[in-house]
């Protein structure tokens, strides 16, 4: 494919996904097929290999926006990602659960990144699938990589390769990566110096990279939306709050707590914005959310399978939906699709019993000030309104004090402005009184007691 062909629906995505995040970003069942074809994947990993595995990084799976997807062929993808807990051997997740026809990949490599698109080449080491170079994911599913030996440095960028021989469309992927990555054309997986011929600033298939740890290692993962996600923190200066907490851990005796982060920009709690009662907001913001509603994921109560229960040696869960699922009716979507606080509280009730029934912790967290919040592109400036501030104020009242969550993060303390409470501190604002900016994320990852993830220091 000639790189005017990939450029042009890569520009126009990317567009898109700006102006999605101006802003954050069904029932208990997925998918069928999707979820049983993805949970027989990582048993067959489980089965193979019995040491202890946890998650070092991960991203959640999203559908491409109607007819956005990027398209390869012929081509190599260099996907840097940055661990959270380090380890001697190590496994890929490819991941084609929206994909509807099958994904073929051929020859992959992980290794060490050194900077840019180049590896450290004493680190390089193929990656087989059922001890073969090449693998075929059918539509709906995904895989995980046979393991390999490699030391994996903590909190270090890692450059995952595979060759597309296409074509393939990237019908699950994760926008919001804020981390640039590579593509060249051809099949140059092994090599130490890239040959670039273009970049992306998403995560195309690839959904998790996991480690080996001892008995008493555990996987954290953040499921949340846009906030989560990192929307208003500098790309590829790893700032979310859940790298912040991951750089925490490190210093503070938790080497063998992975963190993962299972953001997506506009999620919602209770929400699938795939369906078709979601289509029909009001001018401005509901033509736009007609093109793009798919992307925003499938509701939490949803994806929680597979974003969550599905990860290696997950031992607790961090919950920060809730905040779309107030402020999406009545402007990306119809009014009628209004929640009140009893339905947030319900949502988050249900996957604290779900996460119970698997021995995993659930970790509250308060939901943040919205005041004067903004969407830059149709411009909006009405997600804020007393019965929305109503509401937060509400959930966030169960949140700290009914006593159900394991655990709770006090983020809407951590960042609320205090001479106006309803809004943001302007040193952490990113510009749309929603978003935090890097100070914001740091504050919110500083807020998290570390003594809620073992035998940590209180204090920290």
């Amino acid at each position: 494919m000639k790189n005017e062909t990939y450029r042009n629906p890569q520009a126009k995505r990317t567009r898109i996904r700006r102006r999605i995040c101006s802003l954050v970003g069904i029932t208990a069942l997925l998918l069928l097929a999707g979820i049983n074809r993805a949970g027989a994947a990582s048993s067959s990993a489980k089965d193979s290999d019995s040491r202890h595995w946890i998650g070092t990084w991960a991203t959640a799976a999203q559908p491409s926006a109607p007819g956005q997807p990027q398209m390869f062929r012929n081509q190599t993808l260099r996907l840097i990602v940055h661990t959270s807990a380090g380890g001697r051997s190590v496994r890929i997740r490819i991941s084609n659960t929206f994909g509807d026809q099958p994904l073929v990949i051929e020859g992959a490599h992980i290794a060490r990144r050194a900077d840019g698109a180049s590896i450290d080449p004493g680190s390089d080491r193929t990656l087989t699938f059922r001890q073969r170079a090449s693998t075929t994911i059918p539509a709906r599913s995904m895989v995980v990589s046979d393991p390999v030996e490699m030391a994996v440095p903590a909190l270090s960028d890692l450059a995952v390769s595979f060759f597309l021989p296409g074509p393939a469309s990237a019908t699950t992927d994760h926008a919001l990566a804020l981390q640039t990555s590579y593509v060249a054309t051809g099949n140059h997986a092994a090599e130490a110096s890239f040959p670039i011929s273009d970049k992306i600033d998403s995560w195309p298939f690839l959904t998790g990279v996991d480690v080996v740890a001892s008995p008493g290692g555990a996987t954290i993962v953040a499921l949340g939306s846009s906030l989560t996600d990192g929307d208003g923190s500098t790309q590829d200066a790893n700032r979310r709050w859940p790298d912040v907490l991951a750089e925490r851990l490190q210093k503070n005796g938790g080497a063998e707590l992975g963190v993962l982060n299972e953001g997506i920009i506009g999620n919602r709690l209770l929400t699938d914005s795939g369906r078709p009662r979601q289509q029909g907001g009001p001018p401005p913001l509901g033509a736009f959310f007609a093109q793009v509603g798919p992307l925003l994921g499938e509701a939490g109560v949803a994806r929680f399978e597979r974003d969550v229960l599905a990860q290696a040696g997950v031992k607790y869960v961090i919950l920060a939906l809730g905040v779309n699922d107030i402020l999406f009716p009545g402007a990306f979507v119809p009014a009628t699709e209004s929640v009140t606080a009893q339905d947030v509280i319900a949502g988050n009730r249900q996957l604290i019993a779900r996460a119970h029934q698997h021995g995993i912790r659930a970790i509250g967290t308060t939901i943040p000030p919205f005041g004067n919040a903004i969407f830059r592109q149709p411009f909006f400036d009405r997600f804020y309104t007393p019965e929305h501030e109503k509401t937060r104020q509400a959930v966030n009242a169960w949140i700290r004090s009914s006593g159900e969550f394991d655990g709770i993060i006090d983020f809407d303390a951590a960042v609320q402005d205090p001479a106006q409470p309803t809004r943001i501190l302007p040193a952490y604002d990113s510009g749309d009184h929603l978003h935090p900016n890097d100070a914001g994320d740091v504050a919110e990852g500083n807020a998290i007691p570390l003594a809620l993830f073992g035998a940590l220091p209180a204090t920290h």
